[in-house]
């Protein structure tokens, strides 16, 4: 069994003209969470190899990511397996919580330790990064959701390619997030108009944040890119306005219709308060710890 934490990119610049999947990848800045993805395997010798596969208990055939995981590994087995997989998803899925990144590092780390295959974790990640990249949802995700914490990636690439820079916070930040519902990854990836926004305001913005890194200019330069990139809903805006009003900086998960701030835990009662007012459901408002460990084998 494995856990990957979940990861919010507030800025980002799109590096994917490399042919090599390890090359592809983005350079920006996040916040890894402790909410994160579980993903339990199990195995069952069989005459031929298969797999089955669960997301919150529900079964699925259409976890795109976690197949090429999957497949990515089947050809290293010396004999054939009924694959069960059960991933437990603690944020909501397609709204910029990193989840399907989450759930392909976890699930390739618990392959790699119930099948014995002796792999590094920069070699498991490195699967992981190239199922995200082959499937679209997602170029920087992995490498930042392997090592946690706050980042700029400063260089693009997998695991053990790419680099990461730490910005530097107190245990005492936690992220503050209001969900609204989905965008997709791959559609936004794909728009040539929306990629040529991302890469020109991303860009300036990370240079900007690696010459000196910290959760203000983060958070600063995390609500120029939203506001560059002009995907900002209406009902984000009404929320936005108010969160402006009470001088607390708040920025757009990428990709999904989602408002988040890093934020002192003394701090937050006032912005969550505004959360919760506009929360379209119980859940869609909440706080989470920043997870610095990365994604870890779990008992």
């Amino acid at each position: 069994m494995a856990f990957s934490p979940s990861h919010i990119t507030g800025l980002f610049q799109i590096c994917d003209q490399p042919t090599d999947l390890l090359l592809k990848g983005s350079r920006g800045a996040g916040a890894s969470i402790s909410c994160g993805v579980t993903t339990k395997v199990s195995l069952k010798p069989s005459s031929k190899s298969s797999f089955k596969i669960k997301i919150n208990d529900t079964p699925t055939k259409s976890a795109e990511v976690s197949e090429q995981v999957i497949n990515s590994f089947l050809p290293r087995l010396g004999e054939d397996y009924e694959i069960f997989v059960e991933h437990e998803v603690k944020v909501p899925i397609g709204s910029g919580f990193g989840s399907s990144g989450a759930g392909a590092l976890s699930l390739a780390l618990a392959l790699n330790e119930a099948l014995n295959l002796g792999l590094s974790q920069i070699e498991t990640a490195q699967i992981a990064h190239i199922a995200e990249v082959k499937c679209k949802t997602g170029l920087g995700t992995v490498i930042a959701e392997t090592f946690g914490g706050v980042e700029i990636r400063v260089k693009p690439g997998a695991p053990g390619i790419g680099e990461i820079k730490p910005i530097p916070v107190s245990n005492d930040y936690v992220v503050s997030c209001l969900n609204f519902g989905e965008l997709s990854t791959k559609k936004n990836l794909s728009d040539e108009k929306t990629r040529h926004r991302i890469n020109e305001s991303g860009k300036e913005l990370i240079d900007k944040l690696i010459t000196n890194p910290n959760p203000a200019n983060f958070m600063a330069f995390s609500r120029i890119f939203a506001e560059d990139i002009g995907l900002i809903s209406p009902r984000m805006r009404k929320v936005l306005k108010e969160t402006d009003g009470t001088g607390i900086t708040c920025g757009m998960a990428m990709f999904g219709e989602t408002i988040f701030s890093l934020i002192k835990q003394n701090e937050t009662e006032e912005i969550f308060k505004i959360f919760q007012r506009h929360a379209p459901s119980e859940n869609s408002a909440f706080i989470t710890e920043i997870d610095f460990k990365g994604a870890r084998l779990i008992d």
